[in-house]
This record gives structure tokens, sequence and C-alpha cells, in this order.
């Protein structure tokens, strides 16, 4: 009882937040670095010399490895649970971080970064799940909003930190947030739903109440209840039937769509380029007199600023209003740098002030702090029903991975052949499409249960009749198919 008074359980719910979320500040520090990394290294007389392709592939390395991690996690997930899945992807940027702080060589330079985006891949499904398994539907928004403000800190502090001192001190410095991660998850519970969907429901009850209270107990027995359903479900039919039709339906298969749009949104708004590649963009729309280091570590400031500002919007605002109007401010603030970069390479502008470009960026960042990368972060948490949720979580990131290697490995080649104007055209046709058909495909999920969404998806809420129904159907489907063979 004493416990209780001295520790809410909002109160708890901030602590497993911390856990995850300082994993994340690792992986922003992680997405940072080559930023600090590779003017260091491309300067004449430094210790590993890289050339422009090499710089490349540094950059990118952390995107194809995530979708190793993807299909990591999800067994992980469901066989382990949330705790085991999270130590494991923990390790590797741990490991990754002690390989780059004694590398002397390319070599081990990539496979520490190849190592970080393993990591990366194990936890990006992960973090939106856990963060939206424990807290509830009045903060839930807030909470998942600290995993976008946690990796814009991570970025932010490595690139402070390796403006004032060597990249092999830096990612000494760097690699505290992962171990500290490591520590608090040690102290952290099961995910609640993860007990439910193994059948634990006492634990479940048990986990639930520490970290909710007693006042949320509609949502839990509508988990519990729901997850009795779908084990009577899985009792009855094979695997082979379930995954045919798994596909087809609605809450399975239009999270994964929503998702892969969202996350791949995020690639082409600058949520990565604008950390990787800061340096060069700056200079790009500043022009060669910018002190682009003072410039980034303000952009950065400004970034985390902004993060702080969409925690309190995004926990007050509907999803699908947030993510439109910023989505749209992203395609235009793109269109206009083009615009803006372009007159100033052809000598077209009437006039040059330093400031216009300064707010054109900032208004950059302002879009991609405040909404490209927080929102799908938050809609993560939101959109994948509890059956599917770590795969159909690994299924959209694989777009992530994708996505993420092809914007980093040809930006410097496609800002060398189209320019910074050009590059930012195709960049804000791309979103426009990733917006549109998220718009056709996203309900609104503000203030709403997780079981409510999932029915919201389905089209209706999931009872026994369904399932024995369903079963009816399945059983007719393999007899046809029994029949014709």
């Amino acid at each position: 009882m004493e416990e209780r008074t001295r520790f809410t359980p909002f109160m708890k719910q901030c602590f497993v937040t911390t856990a995850v979320c300082c994993n994340v500040i690792g992986h922003g520090c992680a997405l940072g670095y080559p930023a600090v990394l590779l003017p260091q290294l491309q300067k004449p007389g430094a210790q590993l010399p890289l050339d422009k392709s090499s710089a490349s592939w540094i950059a990118s390395a952390m995107a194809m490895p995530m979708l190793v991690g993807n299909f990591v996690a999800p067994s992980v997930m469901d066989r382990r649970g949330r705790k085991v899945a999270s130590y494991v992807g923990i390790a590797p940027v741990l490991l990754g971080w002690i390989i780059i702080i004694i590398a002397d060589n390319f070599q081990m330079l990539f496979i520490g970064r190849v190592l970080h985006g393993l990591s990366f891949g194990i936890s990006l499904p992960l973090r939106s799940v856990l963060v939206g398994e424990y807290t509830s539907p009045k903060n839930r928004g807030a909470f998942l909003m600290a995993i976008s403000l946690a990796q814009s800190f991570g970025i932010f502090f490595a690139h402070f930190v390796g403006s004032l001192i060597s990249w092999q001190k830096t990612a000494l410095v760097c690699i505290s947030f992962s171990f500290i991660s490591l520590c608090l998850t040690i102290y952290s519970p099961e995910s609640p739903s993860y007990l439910a969907a193994r059948g634990r429901y006492d634990d479940c009850r048990k986990v639930f109440r520490w970290l909710r209270g007693n006042e949320e107990e509609e949502e839990l027995e509508e988990m519990i209840e729901a997850r009795r359903v779908l084990k009577k479900s899985e009792v009855k039919t094979n695997k082979l039937k379930v995954m045919l039709v798994t596909v087809t339906k609605k809450e399975f298969y239009k999270p994964i769509l929503i998702m892969v749009h969202a996350y791949a949104m995020v690639e082409f708004a600058g949520g990565t380029t604008m950390a990787s590649y800061s340096t060069v963009i700056i200079g790009l729309v500043l022009g060669p007199s910018a002190n682009v280091n003072f410039w980034m570590i303000a952009l950065d400031i400004q970034r985390i600023i902004s993060n702080t500002i969409a925690v309190y919007i995004i926990n007050r605002s509907k999803r699908r209003v947030c993510l439109f109007s910023i989505g749209s401010l992203s395609v235009v603030t793109h269109l206009m740098i083009a615009g803006y970069v372009y007159g100033k390479t052809n000598n077209m502008l009437p006039f040059e002030s330093m400031w216009v470009p300064v707010i054109l960026i900032n208004l950059q960042i302002f879009t991609v702090a405040t909404g490209m990368v927080p929102l799908p972060s938050v809609i993560a948490g939101e959109v994948f029903p509890l059956q599917y949720r770590s795969v159909g979580g690994s299924i959209s990131i694989v777009s992530i991975a994708t996505v993420t290697f092809t914007v980093l490995k040809s930006f410097p080649g496609l800002v060398d052949s189209v320019g910074l104007s050009g590059t930012y055209c195709i960049y804000a046709g791309a979103l426009t499409y990733f917006l549109t058909v998220i718009w056709f495909l996203l309900p609104e999920t503000k203030g709403k249960t997780l079981q409510q969404i999932e029915d919201e998806f389905r089209g209706k809420k999931l009872t026994e009749h369904d399932i024995e129904a369903t079963n009816a159907l399945q059983e007719n489907e393999v007899s046809n198919l029994k029949d014709k063979m």
C-alpha cells in the first residue's frame, strides 16, 4: 500500500517509457554519428581517411541490417516476450559502439555501423509496441511522442559532443545511453498484452493494475476477453489456414499499408538525411560561407524544442489533423527550398538575404520534428492488433530499411546529378503520394483503446460467433481445394 502511495501509475508508466527511450537515444546517437564522423575522416591527414564512396557506405550501413533485425524481432517478441526482445535489441548496439571505439580501419567502422542497424531493426517495431501496451490511452500520445523526442535528443547529443571531441571519444560517451536502458529494462515488467496473448491472465491483471491502477478495468477485461476468443480460434485451426485467411483481413493488411507509407514518408521528409548529411545540406542551402557546425547544433536544438511542443500538441489533437496539416507543410517547404536553391544557383533571385534560407531550413526541421518523424511512431503504437502486432510491425518496417538505405546511399549521387533543388522536388512528389494513400486508409485513433482501434479496422467487435463462422469457412475452402486436387 505504501508503494502505491509513493509511485503513482503515471510514474510507473514514465519509468518503463524511460527504459525504452534511453535505448532510442542511443539509436539517435547512431543516426547522427556520421555527421561528425565523416567530416573528421575526410579531412587531410585523417587517422582513417575516407573517400566519398566509402563515406556513403558508412552513412547507409545501418539500413540493410535493419531487415535482418525485423526478421528477428517478431519471433522473439511473440515467443520470448517483450523484455527478452529488448535485451536482444540492446546487445548489438552496445557491441557496435565498442567496435567503433577501437576501430583502426574502414572495415571495423562498417561492422560497427552494421551492428547499429541490426539493433535499430530489432528495436524499431518493439519500441512503439512497448510504449503503446504499457501506457494509458489518455497519455499514450505523449508517451509515444517521447520516442521521437528521445531520438532527436540522441541526434543532437552526438552532433554536439562530436563537434567538441574526437569521433572515438564521442562513441565512448554515446554508449552510455544503451547501457542505462539495459539496466532500466531489467527492472521493467513484462507487457500485459503479451501476458494476455500467452494465456497468463492472472499475471496480465497484476501487471496491468501495477501500470494503470484500478481505473481502467474495462480495457483490461476487453483485452482478456478478445484474447480468449482468439485462443479458441488458434486451437481449432492449423497454421496454413490461419495464414491464408489472415492476409485478407482488414485489421491485418490495412495497418501494414498505413505504416509502410508512413515510415517511408519519414525518410523523404528529411528524418535521416538531415541527421546524416546535415553539414552537406546546410552548406548547400545557406552557402559555403555559413558556419555549418554552428547551424547543425542550432537546428538540433530547434528540433528538440519542436519535439517537446509536439508532445503537447499531439496529445491533445487528432492524429489525422496533425499528420495531414504538417505533411502538407512539409511538401510546401521542400518545394520552397528547391525553388530558392535553384534561383540562387542560377542567379535568379531579386535579392539575397541570409534569413530566407535560415527560415526555410528551420521550417523543414519544424515539420520533421513536430509530425513527420514522431507521428508514424505514435500511429505504429496504436494501429496494429495484438494478434499481429509483432509480425505486422516487422513487415511494415521492412520499408524503413529499404527506403533508408536507398535515400542515404543515393543522396550524394542525386545531389551531384540533379542538384539539391531537383532532389527536393523528387522528395516532395514522394511525400504527396504517401500522404494520399494514408488519407484513405487511416482512421482517427486518438483517445481510443487498442482494442477499440482493432475493432474499427475489423469493422465490428470480435465475438465467438465470428470465430466459428470463420473456422467453418476455412474448412470449406480447404475441402474444396482437396477435391480439386
